[in-house]
């Protein structure tokens, strides 16, 4: 008896072992590696050395890092609402099994399929100050009578401009996990609240959203740390300007690991940009956990 359970237990740890080496050799060696780093004057030019809190405090202190990070929160809560609520909108919308709405919902998440970096390059063009068909239909309308300098005159419409073409993009991600979760939820009780003469509102109210609340908590969590780590679209589309106003934490974090070769203040500043993201997730983690109870 001893000998099968010694036999069992041997043959779990063996089939947890792929996947505890990838996590090994992918997730904790490089944390650990990026909080030594943050510890030491690091770069590619001379050997590292040892500044204990220093690159944190120099965070502390960094007036761009604090300009980034509030852009960058300021980016986060314009546009996870507005992707939530239309996310699911067009979820309600295209739910039902027709051929229309099926093709609908391909038309939508099509967007999604399509790369990052190709994706912001599109809008770039489409943004264009000359050549931009957003301008010449805002002119041909009559909505404005002089071309709008969309990048690099004002962070304003530089934030704005990227939020159309991200909600463009990633809307349909969350408009299919949405209409998954109300699939899920069992016919019979849409019957029984027809017949009991609910509204499709007041079902939408009463069973569509309490249903699929963790599903919704789950998609926020998603749309807010891809806005946290946001860095193809500001970095193609407007590369930090005016005056680094719009560069993303991520973007600033790049500058200094990369063009400036400071890796040991890059390692910090990823530190605390996976510090926010852990507390984001631990949030998401503790409501879920209430709406399931």
């Amino acid at each position: 008896m001893y000998g099968k359970s010694w036999h069992g237990k041997a043959t779990g740890l063996l089939y947890l072992a792929p996947a505890v080496i990838f996590v090994a050799v992918f997730t904790a060696y490089p944390l650990a590696q990026m909080v030594w780093m943050s510890f030491h004057n690091w770069s590619l030019l001379e050997p590292a050395r040892w500044v204990g809190f220093d690159n944190y405090v120099r965070a502390y202190n960094d007036r761009q890092f604090w300009t980034s990070l509030r852009f960058t929160f300021k980016y986060t809560i314009y546009l996870t609402p507005i992707l939530m609520i239309l996310g699911f909108l067009i979820a309600l919308l295209v739910a039902p099994n027709t051929p229309l709405r099926r093709a609908t919902r391909g038309i939508v998440f099509l967007p999604v399929a399509i790369g990052l970096s190709v994706s912001s390059l599109l809008w770039y063009w489409l943004f264009n100050y000359r050549q931009g068909l957003i301008n010449q239909m805002l002119l041909d309308l009559g909505v404005i009578d002089t071309p709008i300098l969309w990048f690099g005159g004002s962070a304003e419409l530089a934030l704005w401009a990227v939020i159309i073409s991200i909600v463009w993009k990633i809307v349909g991600f969350g408009m299919l996990l949405f209409v998954a979760a109300i699939h899920a939820i069992p016919g019979d009780l849409t019957e029984a609240a027809l017949v009991d003469g609910a509204s499709y509102w007041q079902r939408v109210r009463r069973i569509i959203l309490p249903l699929t609340a963790r599903t919704i908590l789950l998609v926020t969590l998603f749309s807010v740390i891809g806005s946290l780590l946001a860095f193809d679209q500001f970095f193609i589309m407007t590369a930090g300007q005016p005056f680094n106003q719009t560069a993303s934490s991520v973007f600033w974090l790049y500058l200094n690991s990369f063009p400036y070769l400071k890796l040991g203040y890059g390692a910090t500043l990823s530190l605390i940009l996976a510090v926010i993201v852990f507390v984001c997730t631990v949030a998401q983690m503790w409501l879920s956990r209430r709406t399931h109870a």
